[in-house]
């Protein structure tokens, strides 16, 4: 089975995620699936934001840059495919995590 890519969604730097979250929730009608000091996300139907907290400071977890995830179904093959390129070790896979990165199949 291939990797299918389902969503594109930009992780957008916050200097204060007590003052955005409820921005976002009421200039956009989000919701929050998950929130705490650094890290957000909310979404709202086929929508999904993500919100980093972003100082532009040495303690910056951005440092300055900016972070799309993409949402797929079928991680593994293309995640094997970037670890024999070269483009990441096999240690970066990142499933189960607090901020509720998880495979699909946990889903249903």
């Amino acid at each position: 089975m291939s990797t299918t890519f389902l969503h594109t969604i930009p992780v957008l730097p916050s200097a204060d995620l007590a003052r955005d979250v409820p921005w976002y929730q009421e200039k956009l009608g989000l919701q929050v699936y998950f929130a705490d000091n650094m890290y957000a996300v909310l979404y709202r139907d086929n929508l999904i934001l993500h919100l980093q907290w972003h100082a532009d400071t040495a303690d910056d977890p951005l440092l300055g840059g900016s972070v799309v995830r993409v949402l797929v179904k079928n991680i593994r093959p293309l995640f094997e495919e970037f670890v024999q390129r070269g483009t990441v070790t096999a240690d970066k896979l990142r499933i189960n995590t607090p901020w509720k990165t998880m495979s699909l199949a946990s889903l249903t």
